[in-house]
């Protein structure tokens, strides 16, 4: 049985977001102890791993919510449910896509620095050093 802080620790999540999803009923099976403290199951941990997931990617905790509803429902769901994983893994697709343009460019303004640095050369693209 692992904490909020366990889990929060074990898959690298705030422990406020873990009480965040908790309470927007992300992890229906989640039980509490005499204390009423929180208790993930390793399975738990299933439900942590693919809302991280989603929320990495940017999709609404209304979504979200829908898939865990879908999952609970059963078999029945399987096609809507990869509907929303097809749909997630193309906007994650886009977004590294732009990630990749990002780190081009970053590197590219790198290595022109350090062209500057090693030459000692004015930076002819800064809008700064125009006429």
């Amino acid at each position: 049985m692992y904490t909020v802080k366990d889990v929060a620790k074990k898959l690298e999540v705030s422990e406020h977001t873990i009480r965040f999803w908790a309470k927007s009923g992300f992890f229906p099976f989640v039980k509490r102890n005499n204390n009423n403290i929180r208790l993930f199951e390793e399975k738990d941990l299933e439900w942590v791993r693919i809302v991280k997931c989603l929320r990495s990617v940017g999709i609404d905790n209304k979504s979200i919510k829908r898939y865990i509803e879908l999952c609970i429902k059963g078999d029945s769901t399987i096609k809507e449910r990869y509907d929303i994983i097809k749909k997630t893994k193309e906007k994650a697709q886009e977004q590294m896509s732009e990630l990749e343009n990002q780190l081009n460019l970053l590197n590219f303004k790198e290595n022109y620095y350090v062209e500057l640095i090693k030459n000692n050369s004015k930076d002819t693209w800064n809008p700064m050093n125009k006429n």
